[in-house]
C-alpha cells in the first residue's frame, strides 16, 4: 500500500507541504506537490515503469471503438447500432471470429484504418515527450505502431517486444516498448476476443513472467486510460496481487495513474491496490495528458 505520509520531496519543495495552485497554470498542482515530486524523482532516476493506453492516441484522429463495431457489423451484414449493444467490444470481435472463422480480416482493416498516411506523429507533443523521457520500458495496449514511429522521428533507439522471441533482441541503456496486446503486424499476437483477452490475463506467458520482474521496485504509471474501463481496472488489480505474492513484506512502490478529472470514489478504489491518481481537470484531455508528460518529463 502507498504511504501515507504527508510528507514532500525535500528537493523539490524546499521542505514545505504543497498547496493547491490559485493560478490558471499548466498544472492544478504546486511544482512541489508530494506525487509529483516523488514521481520526478523516480522518472529521474530510470524507475518508471509506463503503461500507455489508447487515449494517448486520440489526438492523431485515430478511429474510435465504435468504428470497429460498425465495421465488425458491416462485414457480418447486421445492423451497426443493434450489433453495438449486443455487448462490449471482446464479446463482439468473439463473435466476429466465431462467424469469420478468424481474426484474420479484422486485423487488416485495422491496420489500414489506423496507419492512414494522413496520419502525422512527428507534430505530436505526447509523442514527443514520451519519446525524449527517461522511461527504460514503456507497455503498450495499443496495437498501432505510432509509438515506435514516435521513438524513430525523434531518433531514439528502442527494442519492440511483441513475443517471447523478441527478448533476445534487448540491449542494455536502450528502451523497451512491449506491446502486451500484441502488434498488427502479427495476427497471432492480437488480444482483441474474449478468449485471447481472457488468455492473458492468466498472467502466465513468458511476457507475463518478464512484467512481473519489470515491476518489482519500480513504480508504474498508467496514461491513456479510461477509468470506465474495466479490463484495464482488472490489470491494476493483478499488479497489486503479484507484488503482494512475490514479495509479501517488502512495501510495494506506489504506482500513478493520470487522469484528466478528479475522481473521489475511483481514488478510494485505487488507492487499495497501491494506485494513486493524478488529476488534471482540462476540457481537452490531450492537453491535460500534454501538461503532466511535461511536468514529468522536463520539470
Amino acid at each position: 500500500m502507498p504511504d501515507k505520509k504527508k510528507t514532500v520531496h525535500a528537493a523539490a519543495a524546499g521542505g514545505q507541504r504543497a498547496r493547491p495552485r490559485k493560478t490558471s497554470g499548466a498544472l492544478a498542482y504546486e511544482p512541489g506537490d508530494e506525487k509529483l515530486a516523488q514521481l520526478r524523482e523516480a522518472h529521474r532516476r530510470g524507475k518508471v515503469v509506463l503503461f500507455v493506453g489508447a487515449g494517448i492516441s486520440m489526438g492523431l484522429g485515430l478511429p474510435p471503438w465504435s468504428a470497429l463495431i460498425e465495421h465488425m457489423a458491416h462485414e457480418l451484414g447486421v445492423d451497426a447500432r443493434s450489433f453495438g449493444g449486443k455487448g462490449g467490444y471482446l464479446t463482439l470481435a468473439e463473435y466476429f471470429r466465431l462467424r469469420q472463422g478468424s481474426i484474420g480480416p479484422l486485423r487488416s482493416w485495422m491496420d489500414r484504418e489506423w496507419h492512414r498516411s494522413d496520419v502525422r506523429v512527428e507534430g505530436s507533443r505526447v509523442h514527443e515527450l514520451l519519446a525524449k523521457g527517461r522511461f527504460p520500458i514503456i507497455y503498450t495496449t495499443n496495437y498501432d505502431r505510432w509509438l515506435e514511429t514516435a521513438f524513430e522521428h525523434h531518433k531514439v533507439k528502442y527494442t519492440r517486444i511483441v513475443s517471447v522471441a523478441d527478448l533476445a533482441r534487448l540491449r542494455p541503456g536502450i528502451t523497451q516498448i512491449i506491446k502486451f496486446h500484441g502488434d498488427l503486424e502479427d495476427d497471432a499476437s492480437i488480444v482483441l476476443d474474449e478468449s485471447s483477452y481472457f488468455a492473458r490475463l492468466d498472467f502466465e506467458s513468458p511476457l507475463d513472467i518478464k512484467l512481473r520482474a519489470d515491476v518489482l521496485g519500480r513504480s508504474v504509471v498508467f496514461i491513456g486510460y479510461s477509468l470506465a474501463d474495466v479490463n484495464i481496472r482488472y490489470l491494476f488489480y493483478k499488479l497489486s496481487r503479484l507484488w503482494k505474492q512475490s514479495v509479501p513484506d517488502v512495501a510495494q512502490p506506489v504506482s500513478y495513474l493520470f487522469s484528466p478529472s478528479a475522481n473521489e470514489v475511483q481514488q478510494a478504489v485505487l488507492a487499495q491496490w497501491g494506485i494513486e491518481m493524478i488529476p488534471l481537470a482540462r476540457d481537452d484531455p490531450t492537453k491535460a495528458l500534454v501538461a503532466f508528460l511535461e511536468a514529468l518529463v522536463d520539470g
